[in-house]
């Protein structure tokens, strides 16, 4: 069984990548696969079960006192492609902390043998934070292999960054290595080299570039994976892809993040940002 982890910043679709890669490893290679949501926002899962968002380990087990007293069909769900699902919830907005729902829920599961008769369990974890819980994947040797999901915008490489420094640090102790960064396209400027590059400054590759095409946002308003709402798509083609990619993929590697120094200078070098001077002499231009 593989332990994977797709990481990425908020809103930089890394469920939406996760899911609609996750339903072609299922459907094209016949991977048995559990879903494993880490995001507190529950929604990890939404497409493979065509559903607004599945009722959390957390929820339940507040509805029913605690932990202890929930059953493993109780949180389980299956979905498009046979995928099994379980979403580990967090608390109310403003109370608590959601990593540490990510904790409770997890032993739960292993606890509970869910861990059995499966080729892949992937974890979709929020990625601006690598704090106690959002590191758990990382930490505790769960996920043996990571997956950034990132864009050529600057904030969305920071993320990768540091993901990548989270990773190094638990890279002896747990394990735990970078297979790779996914570059989900934003059509931003020399995009796909900028990527590439960054990755071969992490010591990594840019496993796959996916293009942007509204057909995902199509699927996704009908709660689907491109895989179910119109699997002649090219773009279902492109998951299929990057699936077989991780599939056979060999290039797991610890990571060397960049200081923030350097990911500015990369930047300048592919022009999406200005160096101080240019900026200066523009402003001074237009005054």
């Amino acid at each position: 069984m593989r332990q994977i982890a797709f990481y990425g910043k908020g809103g930089i679709g890394k469920s939406t990548t996760s899911q609609n890669t996750l339903a072609q490893l299922a459907t094209k290679f016949g991977q048995r696969i559990m879903i494993v949501g880490c995001d507190p926002k529950a929604d990890s899962t939404r497409l493979i079960l065509n559903t607004k968002a599945q009722n959390s380990v957390l929820e339940l087990a507040a509805e029913l006192g605690s932990v202890e007293d929930l059953e493993l069909e109780d949180v389980l769900q299956r979905g498009f492609g046979d995928i099994i699902n379980v979403e580990c919830g967090g608390p109310e907005p403003g109370v608590g902390c959601a990593g540490r729902g990510i904790i409770t829920a997890i032993n739960f599961l292993e606890q509970e043998g869910a861990y059995q008769d499966l080729d892949f369990v992937s974890y979709d974890v929020l990625g601006d934070v690598v704090c106690g819980g959002f590191a758990m994947p990382i930490r505790q040797g769960k996920a043996q292999e990571i997956y950034i999901v990132c864009s050529g915008e600057m904030m969305a490489m920071y993320a990768a960054n540091n993901i990548a420094r989270g990773i190094l640090k638990y890279a002896t102790s747990g394990g735990v290595r970078l297979g790779g960064l996914i570059c989900n396209s934003r059509n931003t400027d020399r995009e796909d080299e900028l990527i590439m590059e960054l990755a071969r400054r992490l010591n990594t590759q840019m496993i796959h570039f996916v293009p942007r095409d509204n057909i995902v946002q199509h699927a996704e308003l009908r709660r689907m994976t491109v895989a179910q709402y119109n699997p002649a798509h090219q773009q279902a083609k492109e998951y299929e892809i990057l699936a077989d990619k991780i599939l056979n993929n060999k290039m797991l590697t610890i990571p060397t993040p960049i200081s923030m120094e350097e990911l500015e200078e990369l930047l300048m070098e592919f022009g999406i940002i200005e160096d101080e001077e240019a900026a200066i002499k523009k402003l001074q231009a237009s005054g």
